[in-house]
């Protein structure tokens, strides 16, 4: 629901009210015009009591059906105010029968599925573009950038050959430094293009990231990977890997964390679980970009995914997926 307050009565108010105004007034006049100095004082009172009853009955009645007719407005307005495009799925209950309010409620969940439909379309689309992206851009890192450099390391080693023996520690250094900005761009070209994916399959490359963080990071990252898992797409493999390349950088950047637990199982689908001992997160923060891009790449395949707060400490991320799941 919005934060702003309400300024105006509520609709089931307003039609309960008029009605419930005109049942009395109807009851008034009935009772003046059917005077009771026609008739013996008991009988008066008889009949008082009988339009008294009739009157509650109609209110009663009145009530239900307002009530009746106006609750799926009201559950349209709180679906609405809760509506997350990164968590689909949710609809507005409709009841039976036809009405307006059961016609706006069956609108408004086609309009919906429309939308989830068209967001899943456009963020295949953007991921699609994204990875190719990331692959042109670490080739031309490879191939061109880390060519020049590892040209410039040799032509700095015959430099340092020939160089007087007091510049040759300077040479040496310079040549060092060009040799870590190598590897830096390396691994940079190795995050961007998953090639253990491609050439190893999901289990070597998770290990080799979480390895690879490990060691550049100091973090204790426990692996237990099962290596018999059912038969995935190359999409769904990839959106494995990206969740848990995102969570465990996430983990090593901000989290301050000792340990992290990473797991891969199959049970019921393929489960991905990525649960450390830092600092964790907010219940109620919104998610940031890295968060985000997480939610968006399970959207692509169908799969499910939660990030919360761990108890004791540390932040839990649970990706499920189900084989072919992007074709449901």
């Amino acid at each position: 629901m919005s934060d702003n307050p309400v300024r105006h009565r509520p609709l089931f108010r307003r039609v309960f009210a008029t009605n419930a105004a005109i049942l009395v007034a109807v009851c008034v006049v009935s009772v003046l015009v059917f005077s009771p100095g026609a008739v013996d004082p008991p009988v008066a009172f008889k009949e008082l009591a009988i339009f008294t009853g009739a009157l509650a009955v109609m209110l009663v009645v009145n009530f239900v059906m307002v009530r009746r007719a106006t609750d799926p407005l009201y559950r349209l307005m709180e679906l609405m105010g809760r509506a997350d495009p990164l968590r689909p799925g949710e609809r507005v209950p409709v009841q039976s029968g036809a009405s307006e309010a059961n016609e706006l409620a069956s609108t408004f969940n086609e309009m919906l599925n429309r939308l989830e439909g068209e967001r899943h379309e456009s963020a295949r689309r953007a991921i699609a573009a994204q990875e190719s992206e990331r692959v042109r851009i670490a080739r031309e890192l490879h191939d061109e950038i880390g060519q020049g450099l590892t040209a410039g390391i040799l032509q700095l080693g015959r430099i340092r050959k020939h160089s007087p023996p007091e510049l040759r520690d300077e040479v040496g250094e310079a040549q060092e430094t060009v040799r870590s900005n190598l590897e830096e761009l390396r691994r940079i070209a190795q995050r961007l293009r998953p090639e253990t994916l491609d050439e190893l399959g999901l289990v070597s490359a998770l290990t080799s990231i979480s390895q690879r963080l490990e060691d550049q990071s100091g973090v204790h990252i426990e692996r237990t990977l099962a290596r018999d898992l059912p038969d995935l797409e190359y999409e769904e493999e990839l959106v494995i890997y990206r969740v848990a390349q995102e969570a465990l950088t996430n983990v090593v950047r901000h989290a301050n964390a000792t340990t992290v637990d990473l797991t891969l199982t199959a049970m019921d689908g393929v489960a991905l679980r990525v649960a450390d001992d830092g600092s964790g997160i907010a219940g109620d923060a919104p998610p940031g970009g890295g968060i985000r891009g997480m939610y968006e790449r399970a959207l692509l395949i169908g799969a499910a995914l939660r990030v919360e707060p761990r108890p004791g400490g540390g932040t839990t991320v649970e990706l499920l997926v189900t084989p072919n799941g992007a074709s449901e």
